[in-house]
């Protein structure tokens, strides 16, 4: 499975790339964002060094592909956030973990549904049907992306945060 650009009316999902570090660290660099996750804002060489690791495509073992892009703002080109999926290949049901990240001053837009909303779509396109997410319990906004990509809650929580998954699929863990 190749990473693609994604497109909608309003957002462009694009690949990562390593350089992306420079642009996104001021976009990420809000504490606010680390409300429900925890830890703090990366720096421009943190997110570097992390990148390098994501745009490797996969876990060090090998059993997880990385999917990873930054998203834009389709008439501006401006960034706003990140995409993510961790992809555990199973060779009759893969299944795929989605993450996302929009900043705050973008937040209350739809651009985190839109975002999870063309990965999603994407991954079925793909084949793969089995997706989840971990949400913070309190994270009211996460939980709306997550019901409009069609997963629901599970009894799971991993770190303090629930497993959803989408009907098709149940709990599962992630080394990144």
């Amino acid at each position: 499975m190749a990473i693609e650009r994604l497109e909608s009316d309003r957002l462009v999902l694009e690949p990562l790339r390593v350089a992306h570090a420079d642009e996104l660290a001021p976009v990420l660099d809000d504490q606010k964002l680390h409300e429900f996750i925890g830890g703090r804002p990366a720096t421009a060489p943190e997110l570097r060094e992390r990148f390098e690791r994501q745009t490797r495509g996969h876990s060090p073992d090998e059993r997880e592909r990385w999917l990873n892009w930054v998203v834009r703002l389709k008439h501006t080109g401006e960034v706003v956030g990140t995409a993510q999926v961790t992809v555990k290949p199973d060779d009759a049901d893969p299944q795929a973990l989605i993450a996302w990240v929009i900043a705050t001053k973008h937040q209350g837009q739809g651009l985190a549904k839109e975002a999870a909303g063309l990965v999603a779509t994407w991954l079925r396109g793909q084949g793969i049907d089995r997706l989840g997410a971990r949400i913070h319990p309190r994270h009211a906004a996460s939980i709306a992306v997550a019901r409009s990509i069609g997963l629901a809650p599970t009894p799971t929580t991993v770190d303090g945060e629930i497993q959803w998954q989408s009907a098709k699929g149940a709990p599962w863990s992630s080394s990144r």
